[in-house]
């Protein structure tokens, strides 16, 4: 498989492919990629039976594509752990080294890296590491730019990307960190937030996009919606 068909397998894995549908639109703007691109690549990963697709309508993952991605994404997340806690990588720079050793990694070294970094949950940028039985805990697969004006939520995890971590990193916005949602700038415009001591910050459209986000109390949005 190539990388590039490997990339959208791990983007549909971190959109929520696992457990719904994810939308040609949501690939596009988490890629960077153009939708017409986007559209040709899935219907190439439907040939091979690795996503479910029908025209108008959105995009999953098949058991075939998600027992890969989750493949990859342990590895990928095993890797990145290792750089950013033992060798002091900076958050935006762990993914392109974690995209080179996750192809030259074996079965055995992967055991051993779980084990020697205490079989992590959560990766550096808050993505869940699913164990080697392939089973990962549940995540928010809210956006920041889904929250309507006056809610609070906390921030659960980011896309992993470095252009987003890197922006993410000089307004000093980190996981965890609790904001209500000011305004959101009509025609794609960014998303105004504070923080409860009053930092504000604006996130672009796109990075909204990017950032998944819990309650304020840090449960899972969709759990509350089905409440």
């Amino acid at each position: 498989m190539t990388p590039i068909k490997e990339d959208y397998l791990k983007i549909i894995f971190e959109l929520g492919g696992a457990k719904k549908e994810v939308s040609n639109k949501q690939i596009s703007l988490a890629l960077g990629i153009a939708a017409g691109s986007v559209t040709e690549m899935v219907n190439k990963l439907k040939k091979e039976k690795l996503v479910t697709h029908r025209p108008y309508h959105d995009i999953a993952l098949t058991k075939a594509g998600l027992d890969q991605a989750i493949l990859l994404i342990r590895k990928h997340r095993l890797w990145e752990t290792f750089l950013a806690t033992d060798l002091a990588f900076a958050l935006a720079d762990v993914h392109p080294e974690a995209e080179v050793l996750e192809h030259v990694t074996s079965p055995k070294l992967l055991a051993r890296l779980d084990k020697f970094l205490n079989y992590p949950k959560h990766c550096p940028h808050g993505g869940v590491i699913p164990d080697q039985d392939g089973h990962f805990q549940e995540e928010s697969y809210t956006v920041l730019a889904q929250i309507p004006d006056g809610q609070t939520v906390t921030i659960e995890r980011f896309i992993d990307d470095h252009d987003l971590l890197t922006y993410l990193a000089d307004i000093q916005l980190a996981l965890e960190t609790q904001v209500i949602v000011i305004k959101h700038e009509p025609f794609d415009g960014p998303i105004s937030v504070a923080t409860p001591a009053g930092q504000e910050f604006n996130i672009s459209f796109k990075a909204a996009h990017n950032i998944f986000v819990t309650d304020e109390n840090g449960a899972s949005l969709e759990q509350n919606k089905k409440a």
